[in-house]
């Protein structure tokens, strides 16, 4: 009978209408297969329950078993079931492939393959291929002092955190793109695919070149269920589900039952479909030149939930519900029936006959298994750091703004960085390992320069006025998705590439929760000595929240630095640079740097230039220092420290020194410019930071700081709340101005140079009446300024066209 979702009758379909024509396995195949599926499966149950007789060579008792337990096993037999079969297709084809596991919390089924092809036990050494060695593969699955219950960094072969969903489909495109002798396997969740980064991602097959690129081989392994809840890909109808992905641009294959025999012939026969046709796809491009753009094959898995696992439990059913997606079996002392009905159905997978008395996979079934770098597991683009080269760097000193005096000439930041990006684009257009990413705004943060030697890739149609898009290109801009941009870029660096991302401030924030898991995912493997270190992801945050252009307040937010903050030392940098000189220093610093999160925060308008480049190389080395043409403290204790990071506030900050000079000459003023914010941090807290003496002797014990900052004003007293210096004030962004002029979003925020100038006037009380008469001139002039910008739609002209000069 018809199921009410139209779901059943096609399941039932499946393996039943096959010939022996459509059977490619043969008795003999398919009989091992099978048996190293159940391989796979009982390595999985025991490692979720067990942590000693892990053979059952006793019988089982709750002594044996975890007094926690905590696991996932419903996606477990799907991802097992498709292992073995993209072992056999390696095999037999020779295929240079990964795997990507997408279902969240499947780590025992990447742990347990692993183990089995041997790739574990390498990098592992102590657990064994042997009883012994099973024991502790057991017991260290979500286990204190163990592993976690998802695929992470300590799983060999992968390059996908299963924590968090959504990425695995993006990060599988950015491996593939520049190798096109990958292939990608990315097993994807039918409850990850609810996930708005994932339902995008399915639109990458727009920017895969068969001809440069490898290929990306979805499997969306529809189980039904997610924690408690079906999953909508699953409750669709067959022809809806079908017309879903053809609508996206792929071949949908599908393998649907639960009968292991037939679903073992099904899913060998479409993979060999899959692979002819990927092969047929390259081939014919590369041979022919022919860039059209393919419809790749995908295989969609529908297969029941906790597949081979307990059928009833209590009463209640488990295997093919919601049921089976965490530990399907509570076995405690509340349920001691439990511990029988679990030794029931791990002695289902029948181990005596898959292991030997020494509790090795017997030979027949090892030999399953590809050898050497052919395993999953055992891949180099799975440890990227293996196979990554150094880029080959342009001088970024023939860039260098000419400053014949600080502030004597203007240049758009982001506009000098483009060319020297061009540079390095076109040094390693023959090495293929270096792309700029982002969504739609390389352009727009004006690094147009890199599109007069190379194209955004876009494999979709083109019409006659397009701009810069090509089949093949080192720019991936063309999509208007952050999480693409930057699930690309990771899978791209993971594999050994370099890259760097760019996007407006205000709207990285749409992936700090992926960025979350690329710096714990570099936090780890630095702890892991067999995985090799990776280029460092370069972020490059433009159009920022002083440069809003009328955009209005959803485009302010500096944010993602106190975020970016967050995470562990040896692993995030931050850089404002003060001008154009100073960028590319830093850029040319982030660029050849390995295994960090970099970033750099950077202007587009024209802006005044404060440094030639022999000063801004020693500046951005030093990471902060004094700006002594623009101090008269020489010689004296100052009065007052005025510090700036950011380009926007080192302009305030000078047009504010400028005036104080100008009306209290007698007044001793130290200009400090930070560009590695993660400098004002001690030396015990950021490799980066300042020793507590050298802080003191920048910035005095006592005096006071009026600090302009280009972000929230607390991130600056969060980084120094241990210094012994506590007179700081600081002002930045505090979440006002929209649609005005730049200058006056500095005053709505106190920003100003006039603000800044009454700061210093609060604080030094001895300036008595001088003090006074300073203070009400420059607020007559906020006066001013807003009956000004009230009347013209501009800025006062002396703002527009001030200039720094040094003040005699």
């Amino acid at each position: 009978m018809k199921a009410k979702n139209g779901v059943k009758e096609h399941i039932a379909m499946g393996a039943e209408k096959m010939d022996k024509a459509d059977k490619p396995l043969s008795p003999d195949l398919l009989r091992k297969m099978n048996a190293y599926w159940r391989a796979a499966n009982y390595l999985s149950v025991g490692q979720i329950y067990l942590y000693d007789n892990p053979l059952l060579r006793e019988p089982l008792k709750l002594s044996h078993v975890k007094p926690l337990i905590v696991g996932h096993w419903g996606t477990t037999p799907g991802q097992n079931f498709i292992y073995v079969h993209l072992n056999r297709i390696i095999k037999e084809y020779d295929l240079d492939m990964f795997y990507i596991a997408g279902p969240g919390h499947g780590g025992p089924a990447l742990v347990g393959n692993t183990y089995l092809e041997g790739t574990w036990s390498e990098v592992y050494p102590n657990v064994s291929r042997d009883e012994a060695g099973m024991k502790k593969l057991f017991t260290q699955f979500s286990f204190p002092g163990g592993i976690s219950s998802h695929v992470a960094p300590t799983t060999p072969g992968s390059i996908h955190e299963g924590g968090e969903l959504g990425y695995s489909l993006s990060h599988a495109f950015g491996a593939a793109f520049d190798n096109p002798g990958l292939i990608v396997a990315c097993i994807v969740g039918d409850g990850e695919a609810e996930t708005g980064p994932l339902a995008t991602a399915w639109q990458s097959n727009k920017f895969l070149n068969p001809i440069t690129d490898g290929a990306v081989l979805p499997i969306l392994l529809l189980n039904g269920y997610k924690i408690s809840n079906p999953t909508v890909l699953a409750r669709i109808e067959h022809e809806e589900l079908e017309q879903y992905f053809r609508g996206c641009g792929w071949t949908p294959y599908f393998v649907e039952g639960d009968d292991p025999e037939g679903m073992h012939q099904l899913m060998a026969g479409t993979l060999d479909k899959a692979i002819e046709e990927i092969r047929h796809i390259q081939s014919d491009a590369r041979n022919k030149n022919d860039n059209t753009r393919p419809r790749w094959p995908m295989v969609i898995l529908r297969s029941p939930k906790g597949w081979t696992g307990p059928k009833v439990v209590d009463g209640l059913q488990v295997e093919g519900t919601f049921r089976a997606h965490q530990v399907p079996l509570l076995v405690d002392s509340e349920h001691p029936d439990h511990v029988a009905q679990l030794e029931s159905w791990m002695k289902s997978y029948k181990a005596e006959e898959l292991f030997d008395t020494d509790g090795r996979l017997i030979p027949e079934l090892a030999e399953l298994a590809p050898k050497g770098d052919r395993r999953m597991g055992a891949n180099p683009h799975a440890n990227g750091g293996l196979l990554l080269r150094d880029l080959r760097m342009p001088d970024f000193r023939v860039h260098a703004v000419s400053v014949p005096s600080p502030g004597a000439v203007d240049a758009q930041d982001t506009l000098v960085l483009g060319k020297f990006l061009r540079d390095v684009t076109t040094l390693n257009q023959d090495q293929r390992n270096f792309r700029i990413f982002g969504p739609d705004e390389t352009l727009s943060n004006l690094l147009g320069a890199v599109f007069e030697v190379t194209n955004r890739q876009w494999d979709a149609r083109t019409v006659k006025n397009d701009e810069f898009l090509a089949p093949a290109g080192r720019v991936l801009d063309s999509m208007l998705s952050e999480h693409q941009s930057e699930g690309w870029l990771e899978g791209y660096l993971l594999t050994g590439r370099h890259g760097l991302f760019n996007c407006y401030e205000a709207f990285i924030h749409i992936i700090d929760s992926m960025f979350n898991q690329h710096a714990k995912w570099l936090k780890v493997t630095l702890e892991l000595p067999w995985r090799r270190k990776i280029a460092s992801l370069n972020y490059l945050l433009a159009s920022h929240v002083w440069q809003q252009d009328h955009n209005g307040f959803t485009h302010q937010d500096p944010g993602f630095l106190d975020h970016v903050v967050n995470k562990k030392a040896d692993i995030v940098r931050i850089y404002l640079p003060p001008d154009a000189n100073c960028l590319l220093s830093v850029f040319d610093h982030c660029l050849r740097s390995r295994h960090y999160v970099n970033v750099v925060v950077a202007g587009k308008h024209p802006a005044p230039q404060w440094l030639t480049m022999e000063e801004a190389v020693v500046h951005c080395t030093e990471g902060l220092g004094i700006w002594r043409w623009a101090s008269n403290d020489r010689g004296a204790e100052p009065d007052v420290v005025m510090a700036c990071c950011g380009d926007t506030p080192t302009l305030e900050i000078l047009a504010a020194v400028s005036i104080l000079r100008e009306h209290l000459p007698e007044l001793k003023i130290r200009v400090i410019n930070v560009v590695d914010l993660m400098k004002l941090q001690p030396q015990t807290e950021h490799p980066h930071g300042l020793s507590d003496t050298d802080y003191d002797s920048l910035f005095t014990k006592d005096k006071p700081i009026v600090f302009a900052f280009h972000g929230y004003p607390w991130l600056v007293h969060r980084l120094t709340y241990r210094r012994t210096n506590r007179n700081i004030h600081v002002r930045g962004y505090k979440e006002e101005g929209t649609i005005t002029t730049a200058f006056d979003m500095r005053v709505q925020n106190e920003l100003d140079r006039f603000h800044l100038v009454q700061d210093v006037v609060d604080r030094l009380p001895q300036l008595g009446s001088k003090g006074a008469y300073l203070k009400q001139m420059v607020r007559d002039k906020l006066v001013e300024h807003k009956q000004y910008i009230d009347k013209h739609g501009q800025d006062m002209p002396e703002i527009r066209n001030w200039k720094w000069a040094n003040p005699k």
